[in-house]
């Protein structure tokens, strides 16, 4: 394989009204794809497709729906879109001792994480697989590696996402799709005002979205990508760390990263 040819493509970038989203879509853009654009927020999906010199459609949508994969699909139908690429980036964290966290918010964040993410990729992986030339990118986490006290939902459902995506990557092979688990560490995004404490963010150092969506592009432009990569040379020794220590130390030591 070579490089990611995207000209003549359409992504759909979930998660696109910010953050890593929002540089995927800027730099896949760069590159020659139209873009089809969902979030919840309207006004910045408009106004990022206002700034790309491609074919950027705007599809306003809740991904805590349980039905989002489906309504998505039947929209994309309905604007006679054809999806060659997918980025799978929607997603949030919730922090806290378990048994004080909102049942509702749980529900809204395994329905984003892991409901959506499924129901979206099941909904054009098979347009993907036959045509051949595109990528399906899930975005899981550093957390996905280790369990983690304070952020147990979190970590779970982007343990899933690495799991599922694997999976993927060799179902697909030998179809021309690059599939690419792709694990950010800490990124300067909106997570933690949605997640609501900064005790992580006083410890740690942090990637860019733009240096996140670099490196994931770099990874699917080589001559054969692996399944999963982790972004940022510092997570990557963590996410190897962590298989080194007994799964009792493992959440020790992540508990106190989590505070």
């Amino acid at each position: 394989m070579t490089a990611v040819d995207y000209r003549n493509q359409t992504t759909l970038i979930t998660g696109a009204s910010s953050g890593i989203g929002t540089e995927f879509a800027r730099r896949i853009a760069a590159r020659g794809s139209d873009v089809v654009l969902v979030a919840r927020r309207r006004d910045r999906l408009e106004k990022l497709a206002a700034e790309l010199d491609v074919k950027a459609t705007v599809i306003p949508l809740d991904l805590s729906r349980p039905d989002a994969g489906q309504a998505l699909s039947e929209e994309v139908a309905d604007r006679g879109l054809r999806i060659t690429s997918l980025i799978n980036n929607a997603g949030f964290g919730t922090h806290g001792p378990f048994h004080g966290e909102d049942p509702q918010r749980l529900t809204e964040e395994l329905n984003v994480n892991i409901a959506s993410l499924v129901g979206i990729s099941r909904a054009f992986i098979e347009p993907l697989r036959s045509a051949g030339t595109g990528v399906l990118v899930n975005v899981a986490s550093l957390a996905a590696y280790q369990s983690s006290p304070n952020m147990a939902v979190y970590a779970a459902t982007k343990a899933f996402v690495l799991s599922f995506t694997e999976a993927l990557w060799g179902e697909a092979r030998g179809t021309g799709l690059r599939v690419l688990a792709l694990s950010p560490g800490l990124t300067r995004t909106e997570f933690f005002d949605v997640v609501g404490t900064d005790v992580m963010a006083q410890r740690a150092t942090f990637q860019t979205p733009g240096e996140v969506a670099d490196f994931g592009l770099r990874v699917l432009d080589r001559r054969n990508p692996p399944p999963s990569a982790v972004s940022g040379r510092l997570n990557r020794v963590l996410s190897t760390g962590s298989r080194l220590l007994t799964r009792r130390r493992t959440v020790v030591v992540s508990g106190m990263l989590t505070g």
